[in-house]
């Protein structure tokens, strides 16, 4: 199989394809999701919480996400690979820059950056040096000490009319992708049908383009041991690790996952 590019997701989302995307954090994962068939690894600074026992992902650092992207390169078999920019990491455009440069050098092919609409500038900036950037939207865990905890995000119009024009405008800046985190189904399918670009969701319902879960949550593991509303443990009924991965992705391009009782209403 060819390597997954910008053009093949592009190409999914205008054929009406799933795109299904899982988090990875080393080699071995990596070599098992893109033999499940895997489309997009995402270097998630998830692995805050998931790797290094933190509460949020807060302390995670740039060498930390440098270091985990380098490891999930050499394990990649064709996967899109996108690695996310932590915490203060795009505080300044200077800072942007350096950051999102590290990152590619260890192996990402797309950066994401968490914000709205006033990310625009650097992610033009980025586009025009040849980063392609993700955006994150809605529930942005390294806002979590602003918004009071993991809250839905967009049940309220004037939340929801937020979240529309800054998707409009991260587009129109050169966003390649954008990503929706606990939004309800109904503005998250608005959303993906107004752009053009490919919206992955993750709590926000079966009509974006893509599903992208956690991959400790998808295979049941949690330090907490209460796993997301919008999370399904596909290790059940599976023999192995690399079957579970394969139920995810089959689920995903499917549309049999996420069903109705992971999404949020307004």
């Amino acid at each position: 199989m060819p390597d997954t590019t910008l053009t093949t997701l592009q190409g999914l989302k205008q054929n009406g394809e799933k795109i299904a995307m899982l988090t990875c954090y080393d080699a071995t994962f990596a070599q098992a999701a893109c033999q499940a068939g895997v489309d997009v690894l995402l270097v998630g600074d998830s692995l805050g919480n998931v790797l290094q026992g933190h509460d949020s992902t807060l302390p995670v650092s740039l060498a930390d996400m440098a270091y985990h992207t380098a490891s999930v390169k050499r394990g990649n078999q064709g996967a899109f690979i996108i690695s996310d920019l932590p915490f203060m990491a795009y505080a300044t455009l200077e800072q942007t820059f350096a950051s999102s440069a590290a990152l590619m050098q260890a192996g990402a092919h797309m950066v994401k950056l968490e914000g709205a609409a006033w990310l625009a500038e650097p992610v033009r900036l980025l586009a025009e040096r040849g980063v392609p950037v993700c955006a994150h939207l809605g529930l942005t865990p390294q806002s979590v000490n602003l918004f009071g905890g993991y809250k839905v995000q967009g049940r309220q119009e004037v939340q929801a009319r937020q979240l529309r024009a800054d998707a409009m405008a991260l587009e129109q800046a050169g966003a390649a992708m954008l990503l929706l985190e606990c939004v309800p189904s109904a503005l998250a399918a608005e959303i993906s049908q107004s752009v053009k670009i490919p919206v992955i969701g993750i709590g926000a319902g079966v009509d974006t383009d893509g599903q992208v879960l956690v991959l400790h949550d998808m295979l049941g593991l949690s330090l907490s041991g209460r796993a997301p509303k919008f999370v399904k443990n596909f290790m059940e009924g599976q023999s192995s690790i690399q079957a579970a991965i394969g139920a995810y992705v089959s689920a995903v391009k499917q549309r049999t996952f996420p069903g109705s009782e992971h999404g949020f209403t307004a």
